[in-house]
């Protein structure tokens, strides 16, 4: 639309006070919006050294008087907890390895952030996120043009009529043209580093803030024949590919090379872990999942027990993996990949795509690894090894 189409259109910009939702904000004023930002508070607990809750408000504040465009704040904080969090903690206590940004899109950002904002008479919302939106009926999620950005994996199980409502302003443009926009405008967060961490909680030590809240269970760590290695922590601390925080050590009849998480045996309470980047039990030929969300509805390729051919990606910035997706039993709905996987986290989320469509995606339940064993199975309070033994790999 042009400037004059857009006048008086109000449009919500989920303003963290980083450079991102900044530069989103600049760029809709420049387009002809009514722009107003929302910040959000969604963590109350500050411990010194980690929360910079303060600090994002404030520079959020600058960034707007900057715009001249009026800033509300709000505390999500209980939603938070109880539609993001909570959740979280529930999947590490099963042995699940969680994806908070995902839940933190579908329920805060594109959820309750959404509902306040009309609250303020928006007609439409936006953030910061590298993806587009294609407004038909269906809406159609696509990639960020930045390949190195792209959060359409984070973004896949937003609502269809959240996503009808949704403008990502950063989709045609990568991260150094940001910057870029961001400095040549002067904005006060042009130099301000990218926020990394758990959503809405930051940057801190994982294992000790875990601990408040997950139960620490140390035991065994084991090579795949058995022998005992080293100690781990607690099994909730630990996820499939992990390299580091292990601390095995050098062990004279291994050789040089580093360990890895292979599997977790919850019923044991033991850890598995083997040599070298490429071990086999690393690899996983299939997956299945379940929670699934398809943002235009059910691919037609996947009624009456037909196969889906696309992409997928097991994790943020993979590259585009060839796959076969397949109905499963129940709402699940079965993979395989043309190249076997790496380190597939039950937990984390599958997502599909065709070319620079998202179709949708859900959640990783189990992966099978390349000799046609299953890796881990859910059984009782979260998944277990499977009866392969200790050469079950995740």
């Amino acid at each position: 639309m042009t400037e004059t189409a857009n006048k008086n259109r109000r449009v919500v910009v989920g303003l963290s006070g980083g450079v991102d939702s900044s530069v989103a904000a600049l760029l809709l004023a420049q387009q002809g919006y009514e722009v107003h930002a929302l910040h959000m508070t969604n963590w109350d607990e500050d411990e010194e050294g980690y929360c910079s809750a303060a600090d994002e408000l404030q520079d959020a504040r600058r960034v707007c008087e900057h715009l001249g465009i009026p800033l509300h704040h709000v505390n999500f904080a209980p939603e938070y907890r109880e539609r993001v969090f909570e959740d979280f903690l529930a999947d590490y206590r099963a042995g699940y390895t969680p994806n908070p940004d995902v839940l933190c899109n579908r329920e805060i950002k594109f959820g309750v952030f959404r509902e306040y904002a009309r609250r303020l008479g928006a007609e439409l919302i936006a953030t910061g996120h590298y993806a587009r939106v294609e407004h038909d009926d269906p809406p159609r999620l696509l990639k960020g043009a930045d390949p190195g950005k792209d959060q359409s994996y984070f973004l896949h199980q937003v609502a269809a009529e959240a996503l009808a409502e949704a403008l990502f302003p950063l989709g045609a443009l990568t991260k150094a043209e940001v910057r870029r926009l961001a400095r040549d405008h002067g904005l006060p967060t042009h130099d301000k580093r990218d926020s990394t961490g758990i959503c809405f909680i930051g940057e801190r030590p994982f294992r000790e803030f875990l601990s408040r809240y997950v139960a620490a269970d140390p035991g065994p760590i084991v090579d795949e024949a058995g022998r005992e290695i080293g100690r781990h922590h607690g099994l909730p601390y630990y996820t499939p590919g992990q390299r580091q925080g292990l601390g095995i050590g050098g062990r004279r009849e291994a050789g040089d090379a580093p360990w890895y998480v292979a599997a977790r045996d919850f019923a044991a309470n033991t850890l598995v872990a083997v040599q070298g980047s490429d071990h086999p039990l690393l690899y996983s030929a299939s997956l299945s999942a379940g929670s699934l969300h398809w943002i235009g509805g059910p691919p037609a390729e996947l009624a009456d027990g037909g196969t889906l051919a696309c992409s997928a990606k097991v994790r943020y910035r993979q590259t585009d993996q060839a796959c076969s997706v397949r109905r499963g039993t129940g709402d699940r709905v079965e993979v395989r990949f043309a190249s076997p996987q790496r380190a597939v986290a039950p937990g984390q989320f599958v997502v599909f795509y065709q070319g620079e469509v998202c179709l949708g995606g859900g959640r990783i339940r189990e992966a099978q690894g390349m000799s046609g064993h299953r890796g881990l199975e859910e059984a009782g309070d979260g998944p277990r090894t499977a009866a392969h033994g200790r050469r079950a790999a995740s």
